[in-house]
């Protein structure tokens, strides 16, 4: 598979990927990609805040949630959108003016002068 797209904030996190064609393993690549990605930055200071209370009755901790949302891409502009969303992100709450001023998104791996529909291998 491949990540086209992703930001991670401190509760939560967005993710535009690709699977190949007919596979829809979805719940077993999103517990191999929180796994990947709780080992990696784990330690960092911006993902230790404790989980609400009602979070916390969910099972949910730090910025992952129980369940996840999938929506299947329509479209070059459905996928622009969706795209263009999970960057802006961290600017919507507030923790960055711009979205290239985060540090934990795809925004850095995108050449502005060509399409951004370029799959995106994680690093």
């Amino acid at each position: 598979f491949s990540i086209d797209g992703f930001v991670l904030l401190p509760d939560h996190f967005h993710l535009l990927m690709t699977l190949p064609e007919g596979d829809r393993h979805f719940s077993e690549r999103m517990r191999r990609i929180k796994t990947f990605v709780t080992r990696k930055i784990g330690h960092l200071a911006q993902f230790q805040d404790e989980p609400t209370l009602s979070r916390e009755k969910r099972g949910e901790k730090y910025i992952w949630q129980r369940r996840f949302w999938e929506h299947c891409i329509r479209d070059e502009q459905d996928f622009e959108n969706h795209l263009q969303y999970i960057h802006y992100n961290p600017v919507k709450h507030k923790l960055c003016d711009r979205p290239e001023d985060w540090q934990f998104s795809t925004i850095h791996r995108y050449d502005k002068s060509k399409s951004t529909k370029e799959h995106l291998e994680p690093a």
